[in-house]
């Protein structure tokens, strides 16, 4: 049991426990050398103990933590702790998407829309690299206050793959999204996410799952064999454009869906236009129900001659059972003879099975003695010594590296392996090297005094995202788009996909009275309502319309106060330069009349 306080690894200190699950317990923690809180998910002691799922869990959920995207929760780091093993991911404060449905029961037509398009659009960075979620469920789906979404639970959900119908604790959360392959014993492909994310999209537009039953296998069976109930006579409102979508995303035939999550997210960015608006109901080019699924209509006994006679009837029914006496016998010959054609058959699969058992606990082990040697951490070694490290171990070494950033592993050095350091592993089994592109931290500057928007287009060219608040600010001097406040502050770091805040000023601000348009009656009925008084002054001037304000005591952008008095000059026109007679000459001898 992890206790309040306790530190895993020596770095993750947990603070409180946030979650409990039918594969893990999930605890808030504080990552003590990035300075950050983080989820940490323990692997429930069971499972922890099945080296077979162990080391599959190790292997996908570093694959996992190579996905980066605004709506994939983030894995940071996979280790193991005095036999604890846990995966470190991206804390998110919000809830999933099953409390969202069941405090709200069904969503809004653009709600839904918008929730499937960010679900289609993480996924298809997954399936871009062939990674398969194979768990795509409401529990597994986080929703934050702002809209947006977040999946989870990429590497468990991996490498629960194969026994993820003998956990009991958590089939019957996963068995309402399980597509017909899974339940029928097959192995999963991109398609088998599509048919869950189908699913969740039909749960979220009506409130309610397709399919229900008592137990897991009844409702795997309705999976397999019984056709989705029809959106539309459930919700009519809704276009055939959306019901052609779950359709496609849910048909039994993996050949019937979409290819992958792009193609399902670009069918969902158009479904609601109006080119789409008398789209007919799609028909499936594929077989959805093979033979062996259909069920076997009874026939029907034929029905006894109108006009048949009692003593006919009679001699027919004494007919009938003699005849079924004799076909008794032989069906009791025949059944003989096939118990006893099944009784060699069993036998000789029996003697088959001795075999192989006695050549896996026999011979193979006397065959292959190699020895399990642990994978030896070589982190923070350049390329070149951890490849002879490895190699003096006996270990393979795979010709391509992988690249993954890092906050505490220099750029160009080893930032882990996979198999992970530690793991027992034999002679001979080959080792990548993930190498440190360096830090992908941004150190944030001042931006106090800046315009806003300058500072938005330069955050997010970086990939981090902006969110611009107003805020009351005091005082005569706050201006309209300039920067007041942020959050993170000044030096602190955020990498790609992080949220930066920038406060402006939430003011009325003077317009600029110069532009052209306004005169001076103008200005006083802009301010009337500011209570602000509005002094004229005039000014020759031959080059702009006479009226027209021209000049202004405060500055535009500067808040307007209330109380306050403002100076606009007008222009007019200037006076005639054209001389008149001299005083005291008549007109004659000035020569003017």
């Amino acid at each position: 049991m992890i206790m309040k306080g306790q530190k895993i690894s020596d770095r993750y200190q947990i603070i409180k426990a946030i979650g409990e699950g039918g594969m893990a317990n999930v605890y808030l923690a504080y990552d003590t050398i990035l300075d950050r809180d983080v989820a940490v998910k323990v692997l429930r002691g069971d499972l922890a103990n099945d080296e077979k799922f162990v080391r599959r869990f190790q292997r996908e959920a570093l694959s996992a933590s190579s996905l980066t995207h605004p709506n994939i929760v983030e894995v940071y780091d996979v280790g193991e702790d005095h036999g604890q093993y846990y995966i470190v991911m991206e804390y998110v404060e919000g809830r999933h998407l099953k409390d969202l449905i069941k405090k709200r029961g069904k969503l809004t037509l653009s709600e839904v829309i918008d929730i499937m398009l960010q679900i289609t659009d993480g996924m298809s960075v997954a399936h871009d690299s062939y990674i398969i979620h194979r768990d795509i469920k409401p529990q597994n789906i986080m929703i934050l206050e702002n809209g947006l979404v977040k999946i989870m639970d990429f590497g468990i959900a991996m490498a629960m793959n194969s026994t993820q119908l003998t956990q009991t604790n958590s089939v019957m959360g996963s068995v309402h999204y399980l597509p017909p392959e899974q339940a029928n014993g097959k192995g999963s492909t991109l398609q088998s996410d599509i048919y869950s994310m189908g699913i969740v999209m039909y749960e979220l537009l009506t409130g309610k799952l397709p399919y229900k039953g008592d137990n897991a296998v009844e409702i795997a069976l309705k999976h397999l064999k019984e056709p989705l109930p029809s959106i539309r006579e459930e919700l009519p409102n809704i276009p055939q454009s959306v019901e052609n979508i779950i359709i496609k995303a849910t048909a039994k035939n993996p050949k019937n869906r979409y290819t992958d999550a792009r193609e399902m997210h670009n069918d969902l960015l158009t479904c609601l236009d109006e080119s789409r608006e008398n789209e007919p109901k799609i028909k499936l080019p594929y077989k959805e129900f093979s033979e062996e699924n259909k069920a076997k209509q009874p026939k029907k006994e034929p029905e006894e001659e109108k006009g048949t006679s009692k003593k006919e009837s009679k001699q027919k029914e004494k007919k009938k059972e003699s005849s079924d006496e004799v076909l008794a016998k032989q069906i009791t010959k025949n059944d003989l003879k096939k118990q006893n054609k099944l009784l060699i058959v069993l036998a000789s699969i029996f003697t088959c099975l001795i075999v192989a058992i006695t050549t896996v606990v026999i011979l193979i082990p006397a065959l292959t003695t190699n020895q399990e040697i642990n994978v030896p951490d070589v982190t923070g070694y350049t390329v070149e010594d951890a490849l002879k490290t490895l190699q003096d171990a006996g270990f393979t070494v795979a010709s391509e590296q992988q690249s993954v950033a890092s906050t505490t592993v220099e750029s160009g050095k080893v930032a882990r392996t996979s198999p992970l350091a530690g793991t027992k592993r034999t002679k001979g089994t080959e080792v990548t090297l993930w190498v440190s592109s360096g830090d992908p931290s941004i150190t944030l500057e001042n931006y106090v005094g800046r315009n806003y928007l300058e500072v938005q287009g330069a955050l997010e060219a970086l990939g981090v995202h902006v969110i611009v608040e107003k805020r009351t600010v005091d005082g005569d001097n706050a201006t309209e788009n300039i920067i007041v406040d942020q959050s993170p502050k000044e030096g602190e770091k955020v990498a790609e996909g992080d949220y930066v805040t920038l406060y402006i000023p939430d003011v009325d601000v003077y317009p600029d009275f110069t532009n052209g348009s306004y005169t001076y009656d103008d200005v006083v009925d802009y301010l009337k309502k500011y209570n602000v008084t509005v002094n004229k002054a005039e000014q020759e001037d031959s080059t702009h319309t006479p009226g027209i304000v021209i000049a202004q005591s405060r500055e535009k952008g500067t808040r307007i106060v209330s109380g306050a008095s403002i100076t606009v000059t007008v222009a007019v026109a200037p006076e005639s330069s054209e001389e008149g007679p001299a005083t005291g000459d008549t007109c004659e001898e000035s020569g003017l009349c």
